[in-house]
């Protein structure tokens, strides 16, 4: 079996920062920004606390099924979870949607490239 790649993000929002974390959290926020952003297997995590207090974290995760787009976002709202306790931040609302990049759609660009061989 081939390998599989999924995309996934886990959405939510910042609850109750103390000053302190919300100061740290805007001093930093230029490492976070949405140009920043990229699937990894560590995470990059994105905001824009100063509009809103939303996130997105974006996970690069691998499975050898289609079915194991679920293990894959439990996986990555494992690593969340954890690098926002690790800090402190209280959080609520956290979704996740995940992308089997197998069964996405190619391009034009892709499909032409793909013809010419």
């Amino acid at each position: 079996m081939s390998e599989r790649t999924f995309r996934v993000m886990v959405r939510g929002s910042f609850d109750a920062l103390t000053a302190d974390q919300r100061a740290e959290l805007l001093a930093r926020a230029a490492e976070h920004d949405v140009l920043n952003a990229a699937f990894t297997a560590e995470g990059s995590l994105t905001y824009d606390l100063a509009m809103r207090p939303f996130f997105t974290f974006r996970y690069l995760e691998h499975g050898e099924r289609e079915e194991d787009i679920v293990a894959a976002g439990e996986r990555a709202q494992a690593k969340a979870e954890a690098w926002l306790a690790q800090r402190g931040y209280a959080y609520k609302g956290l979704k996740v949607s995940a992308e089997d990049m197998a069964l996405m759609p190619l391009a034009k660009r892709q499909r032409r490239a793909r013809a010419a061989g």
